[in-house]
C-alpha cells in the first residue's frame, strides 16, 4: 500500500462554555496565530457541539460562541489567512463522529480520564454525548486530514484516541486513508494555573474572578488581579530548580516568559533576586501591554454581532470545502450507496 502524502494542515478548537482567559490564550490562542504564519493550512473551530455535553443556556452559548470568535480574531487570527468556523455550522464533523463511534470500542472510551472526571460519581447520569465526544473530537480533526494538533497536556489522551481511530480504520478497510495526526506540544506556559492557588489550573468556573485573568478584563483589572496573585515571601531564584517547591512563583514566572516570547530560564536570568513587590509591577505593566488591547478589541467586535455571524458563515463555507468530499470518499470506502457524488 502507497504512502499518502497529506498536505500539512492543523486543526484545533476551543469550547465556547466559559470565560475566555489567560490560559487560553497563552495555552492556544497564542499559539494558533504563532501557526498561521507557518507552512501549514490553519483551520481553528469554536467547537459547540461539545459544548452541549453538559447543560448550556441557549442565550450564553450564542453570546460565548461569538465572543470566543472574537477572541481569536482580536488576539491576531485572520479570518482571510485561517479558516475560522463554528462546529455546528458543518455537518460533517457529526456524520464522520457515526462512523467513528463504529470505529472506537467500548474500552478505549471508559479508558478517558475527562470522562471520569466530568462525570465524577455520577457516571450514569452523565449524558452519553460527554462519554463519547472523543469520537466527535476524532471526526473534527480528521474530516480536514489534519495532520498536526496543537493541544494541552490535557489533551493528549483525545489526541491518542484520534490516532487509535485513523490507524483502525485504515487497518479495517484496508486504505491509508486517514493520516495519524501529530500533537504540537510546547510554549513555556502550557498549563497556566490559578492566580490564588498555584497547584490548581486556571479555569473559568472557578467561582471567584481573582483566580484568572479573563480575555474581556480591562487594564485596571489585570493589574489588579496581578498585584493580589498569591506568592510566598522569597526572593526569586536565579534557575528554573529554585521554583520546583514554590507553585505559585513558578506560574508567575511562567506567565512572564510566556507573554515575553522568552524561556523561564531567560527571565530569572533577568529577574533573580528579586522580591515580588518589584517583580509584580513588571508582570502587570507586561500583562496589560500585551493583553489590554486584546480586551478592548473583542469588546468592539463584540458590538458588532452581524459581522461576527458573517465571519463564521464564510468560514463555515470554506471548511465544507474541504470537510465534504472527505465524508464522500468516507463513506464511499465504508461501502454506503450513493455516497459517490457526480
Amino acid at each position: 500500500m502507497t504512502e499518502t502524502q497529506f498536505t500539512p494542515r492543523v486543526f484545533s478548537g476551543i469550547q465556547p462554555s466559559g470565560n475566555l482567559h489567560l490560559g487560553n490564550y497563552l495555552g492556544a490562542l497564542k499559539r494558533f496565530v504563532d501557526m498561521q504564519g507557518e507552512d501549514y493550512e490553519t483551520i481553528y473551530c469554536m467547537v459547540d457541539l461539545h459544548a452541549i455535553t453538559v447543560w448550556q443556556d441557549p442565550a450564553r452559548l450564542r453570546e460565548k460562541t461569538r465572543e470566543v470568535c472574537a477572541g481569536f480574531i482580536a488576539a491576531g487570527l485572520d479570518p482571510e489567512q485561517s479558516i475560522l468556523f463554528n462546529q455546528s455550522q458543518v455537518a460533517e464533523h457529526t456524520q464522520l463522529a457515526w462512523i467513528f463511534n463504529c470505529i472506537a470500542r467500548m474500552g478505549w472510551m471508559q479508558r478517558m480520564t475527562q470522562f471520569k472526571d466530568k462525570a465524577g460519581k455520577n457516571a450514569q447520569n452523565a449524558s452519553l454525548g460527554l462519554f463519547a465526544y472523543p469520537a466527535l473530537m476524532a471526526a473534527d480533526i480528521l474530516t480536514y486530514h489534519a495532520t498536526h494538533v496543537p493541544v494541552g497536556e490535557d489533551q493528549k489522551q483525545h489526541l491518542e484516541l484520534t490516532r487509535d481511530i485513523a490507524i483502525k480504520f485504515n487497518h479495517d478497510y484496508g486504505v491509508d486513508f486517514f493520516p495519524v495526526t501529530e500533537p504540537v506540544i510546547g510554549g513555556p506556559a502550557p498549563r497556566v494555573m490559578n492566580l490564588r492557588d498555584g497547584s490548581r489550573k486556571m479555569s473559568s468556573s472557578d467561582p471567584s474572578d481573582m483566580t484568572r485573568i479573563n480575555m474581556t478584563d480591562d487594564a485596571d483589572a489585570i493589574a489588579k488581579k496581578i498585584r493580589k496573585a498569591k506568592t510566598d515571601p522569597d526572593a526569586l531564584p536565579s534557575e528554573t530548580n529554585g521554583l520546583s517547591e514554590r507553585p505559585e512563583a513558578r506560574n508567575l514566572v511562567n506567565i512572564y516568559a510566556a507573554l515575553s516570547d522568552l524561556t523561564a530560564e531567560q527571565v530569572l536570568t533577568e529577574v533573580g533576586g528579586k522580591q515580588f513587590g518589584e517583580f509584580k509591577p513588571m508582570l502587570a505593566e507586561l500583562a496589560v501591554s500585551k493583553l489590554a488591547p486584546i480586551s478592548t478589541e473583542m469588546a468592539r467586535l463584540m458590538g458588532e454581532e452581524a459581522e461576527i455571524d458573517r465571519i463564521l458563515a464564510k468560514g463555515a463555507e470554506k471548511a465544507r470545502t474541504i470537510a465534504a468530499p472527505i465524508l464522500q470518499q468516507t463513506y464511499e470506502i465504508v461501502g454506503m450507496v450513493g455516497a459517490k457524488q457526480g
